[in-house]
């Protein structure tokens, strides 16, 4: 346990879409990690918003025929009912429409200037409306963006950001802070890219009018990004950056991105932090992508998996289980229906919800609706007891690590030795051969029980409430820090319910 501060960001999410798989997969991983850090000790601070400036914007809503502040009003209200429904535990909403968003993006832009970082000149080259991004010829594959995105030929005026400069101050940040970019993979692509030099970021628009105005002059727009990735020090009080918010959290920054933002991420913001005199963030991880049944997902292909309707079919819990658990987190993975029926019936109901409902309704009958006292342990009892330091051990490093998916699976190796425990033991045979040793081993059922259902809080929230509640944990002994504490002979057990059941086509 740490009282060390934690920074988890998302992406702040574009509103020309509504929420999808990808939207709702990032925030579920950093959900988990917030969660756990929390029930860890630390203090944290979750960031999730919007990203509503730049010419997509504008044209949508021209499209809609609304104005563009109207327009992302609306779509703002879907990504916050996303928040909502699946109970994610964000500290923060940020929108980068609002005021303070305005302030800091603006006093950024001009320690930038202060510091000799941005120039006037013309912007000739390809831009691809869809990405917000520019391209360089060698780039395109086949006339296109390499994300498949139609580009045009670009000539207007324009600010420039001089990231030339920070092509060797970037390989020498990357080579004294390896863990910075992860997978190790993605790192990998990251300082290629670098190496083989960065020319000057075009930073600001004069085609259209929907965004923060360039400070000095309102012909130009802040281009997207420069403005948009400013969010992650806007909601800690920037330009105050002594403010205890920023003092605390910033140092500890975690982005989680997907893996076609990561150039943004890890070339352009860290180069503008340090161009703007602030030290960059501590770790930007970079997932993968789902596709659906083996194919990629489109709305041409009408194959968009919609997060809304998903749980309301088959669980919160389950649907975020298997999100954490199907795939390691950072790589591609597939999204299968089948493969989401066959986790929860076999993790999920077979291998936790059964220990569970099986050993509390044994014990509800069998002794009163009250935790036994035990007796002398066997070796057998203290070989499960002693699961628990090195899990806690493992379960941090993995934490550290974003190792959602091993997380889970060291949580279940603990659940699967459960369940062989009380295979092997079979304490309803006890009952008549041996009641003290039933007791004994009903208690270290419960109490094991009892440390799974914290260890999964991060996890499954809804299902952790539910065992603690059944075993009549207080609220304020649902943390980390409790899970040596031993349950006591005599505690009283609620009626137990079912936890997960089990899905029948």
């Amino acid at each position: 346990m740490t009282d060390k501060a934690f920074y988890i960001t998302t992406p702040i999410y574009y509103v020309n879409a509504e929420p999808h798989i990808g939207t709702a997969y990032t925030t579920f991983a950093a959900d988990v990690l917030a969660r756990f850090m929390r029930l860890d000790g630390r203090s944290v601070y979750f960031l999730t918003g919007t990203d509503e400036h730049g010419q997509k914007v504008e044209k949508s809503a021209q499209d809609a025929g609304i104005d563009p502040q109207t327009f992302v009003d609306q779509q703002c209200e879907h990504f916050k009912r996303m928040s909502d429904k699946f109970d994610f535990t964000n500290d923060d909403f940020i929108r980068t429409t609002e005021p303070r968003h305005k302030k800091a993006a603006e006093a950024f832009w001009h320690k930038l200037v202060d510091n000799g970082q941005i120039y006037k000149d013309v912007y000739k080259g390809w831009y691809s409306v869809r990405d917000e991004s520019f391209y360089a010829e060698d780039e395109l594959v086949e006339g296109k963006a390499p994300t498949g995105a139609d580009v045009a030929w670009v000539e207007e005026p324009s600010y420039f950001f001089k990231l030339s400069e920070w092509t060797q101050p970037l390989l020498d940040f990357y080579e004294k802070n390896p863990d910075f970019i992860a997978p190790k993979g993605r790192r990998n692509e990251v300082v290629s890219f670098v190496k083989s030099g960065l020319r000057d970021l075009s930073v600001s628009r004069s085609s259209f009018k929907w965004g923060i105005p360039v400070p000095g002059d309102p012909d130009h727009v802040m281009y997207v990004w420069v403005e948009a990735l400013p969010n992650y020090i806007t909601a800690l009080g920037y330009p105050d950056v002594e403010s205890e918010k920023f003092q605390k959290f910033w140092a500890e920054s975690l982005h989680l991105v997907g893996k076609d933002i990561l150039r943004f991420h890890a070339v352009y913001w860290p180069a503008l932090c340090m161009a703007a005199g602030l030290t960059p963030p501590k770790r930007v991880f970079a997932h993968g992508w789902w596709t659906n049944e083996g194919q990629k997902i489109s709305k041409s292909l009408g194959n968009v998996i919609n997060p809304f309707d998903l749980v309301e079919t088959y669980g919160l819990d389950q649907v975020r289980y298997f999100l954490m658990r199907e795939v390691p987190f950072g790589s591609d993975g597939d999204f299968s229906l089948q493969a989401l029926k066959n986790r929860i019936n076999s993790d999920l109901a077979n291998d936790l919800g059964n220990l569970v409902q099986r050993v509390l309704s044994f014990a509800f009958k069998t002794c009163d609706a009250k935790v036994p006292t035990p007796n002398a342990f066997e070796d057998v009892d203290i070989a499960l007891l002693d699961q628990l330091p090195p899990l806690m051990t493992k379960l941090r490093e993995l934490a550290d690590h974003q190792e959602i998916h091993k997380m889970c699976e060291a949580i279940w190796a603990l659940i699967s030795a459960c369940n062989r425990y009380i295979d092997a033991q079979q304490p309803w045979s006890l009952k008549k051969t041996d009641p003290e040793r039933m007791n004994t081993v009903l208690w270290v059922l419960i109490d094991v029980i009892r440390q799974i259902g914290i260890l999964v809080a991060s996890i499954v929230p809804g299902a952790s409430a539910k065992i603690l509640d059944q075993l009549a944990i207080p609220m304020d002994e649902r943390t980390f820090a409790h899970l040596e504490h031993k349950i006591q002979g005599g505690h009283p057990i609620h009626e137990p319910t079912g936890i997960f059941p089990r899905i029948v086509d």
